[in-house]
């Protein structure tokens, strides 16, 4: 998640964070043996009786949301009196270490978050329960939700998790800072190469000011996957066996960002390193910032918000936005498994995500719940975030994100700064990344 809102983003930074926790726990769950119907296309599902007593365990990390949880949660015992739900807060820091000692002893919660590039591993070991009977049922609908965040939950053709929430990327623009370097605003059927002049010129005018027009960035969700995507490339193949790092589409996403840090348009890689894009907006010093709608809560009651309105991402070879959303899932190995159902289906359904978008605890992953969300910045144009559902593109993950998530930290600084061609660094890292993957098969 961005440093700057580590309680509510749902972002790369915090995916992360999740995924270098996941290299210890495929150490301890990989020796572990498949629970029985916790994979494959099986899974059954029956209605919890109203009088089905329970106490469950929910997971979470985000202390923020307790307040909409226990909303949701008073709603569910309107129908399941005698199920007693205890919410157990971890901080995202330790979140995934905690996990994975309760998942190598078949401890796990009863329901519990899940996150993109965490998911294939514990779905692979037989640690979640399936959501197909549910959905069989008809107690959950996956066409109420993004078909990007459904693949992101979808192990070997099964679905486990149920999507309660999502982030896109845009492009968030300080006004003023355009009205101060005398440059119109774009337009919002923009390009790359608009992106790519307007910043230069905005960092040529504010240049007596310390600002600059744009910035890239090591996050490779609010930017380098971004890019990848509109070039019409990929990050990993579609088995999940390859790096799609040297092909000449994503070296065209990647050069995007070299190109643009060359230009004077954004900071240097080194610069950004010490002082993140986030941080360069929030301090009035960048008049155009790539990032996610959970950047929001970094801007909603400051000076800052009444200058800001937010821009789809620049149009490449295609448009697309990276989208990522965190789940609830099942425990396999859950004694109560009726009631954890029922809970996660109550939790799926429109009325708790509707009360979820209200308090603004997050945008809601149920589609049409989400209109809350607009309201609370109602200048800023934050529509842009919903649209972008319709071209975007799950965060790209694998069974172990972090072992090739630490590889591209490692080298692509270096074709960004400059100091080494793309398509250098895309084959070296292509090469590392495949034999990272071939670990995981």
């Amino acid at each position: 998640m961005p440093a700057t809102t580590p309680a509510k983003g749902r972002g790369r930074r915090r995916a992360i964070l999740g995924a270098v926790a996941a290299i210890g726990a495929a150490v301890l769950l990989a020796g572990c043996s498949t629970s029985s119907g916790a994979t494959g296309s099986g899974g059954d599902y029956e209605k919890a009786a109203e009088d089905t007593k329970a106490t469950l365990t929910y997971a979470v990390w985000d202390e923020n949301q307790v307040k909409a949880i226990k909303a949701n949660l008073e709603g569910f015992n309107e129908e399941y009196p005698d199920i007693k739900v205890n919410v157990d807060v971890t901080p995202f820091a330790s979140y995934w270490t905690k996990l994975q000692t309760q998942g190598s002893s078949d401890t796990l919660p009863d329901l519990f978050w899940m996150n993109g590039p965490n998911f294939q591993l514990y779905a692979a070991n037989g640690k979640l329960a399936p959501i197909t009977g549910e959905v069989k049922a008809g107690a959950i609908d996956p066409a109420k939700y993004s078909s990007a965040l459904n693949d992101l939950y979808t192990y070997d053709k099964t679905q486990y998790g149920v999507p309660k929430d999502f982030d896109t990327i845009g492009v968030w623009m300080n006004k003023a800072l355009f009205e101060k370097a005398g440059v119109a605003m774009p337009s919002k059927d923009w390009t790359w190469d608009d992106f790519q002049k307007t910043g230069a010129e905005l960092s040529e005018k504010l240049k007596a000011d310390g600002a600059y027009g744009a910035a890239g960035g090591m996050d490779g969700q609010t930017t380098y996957y971004d890019t990848i995507f509109q070039a019409g490339g990929s990050v990993v193949g579609d088995d999940g066996t390859k790096s799609m790092y040297d092909t000449k589409a994503s070296e065209a996403g990647l050069q995007f960002w070299t190109d643009l840090i060359a230009s004077g348009a954004s900071p240097s890689i080194k610069q950004l390193t010490d002082t993140t894009a986030d941080q360069w907006f929030t301090s009035g010093k960048l008049a155009m910032y790539q990032g996610g709608s959970w950047f929001r809560s970094a801007l909603t009651g400051t000076d800052l918000e009444k200058d800001v309105v937010v821009y789809p991402l620049p149009k490449g070879k295609e448009q697309a936005t990276v989208i990522h959303g965190v789940s609830n899932v099942v425990s396999a190995n859950t004694k109560h498994k009726a009631a954890a159902q029922a809970l996660q289906v109550y939790l799926a359904g429109k009325q708790a995500q509707q009360q979820q978008g209200d308090m603004g605890a997050v945008i809601p992953a149920y589609d049409g719940t989400q209109s809350a969300f607009t309201k609370t910045m109602p200048d800023a144009d934050l529509q842009v975030f919903l649209d972008a559902v319709d071209y975007a593109k799950p965060l790209p993950v694998s069974k172990n994100t972090a072992a090739w998530n630490t590889l591209e930290t490692s080298l692509l600084p270096s074709a960004f700064d400059g100091s080494t061609p793309v398509d250098d660094v895309a084959k070296e890292l292509a090469q590392k990344m495949d034999a990272a993957l071939a670990k995981e098969q």
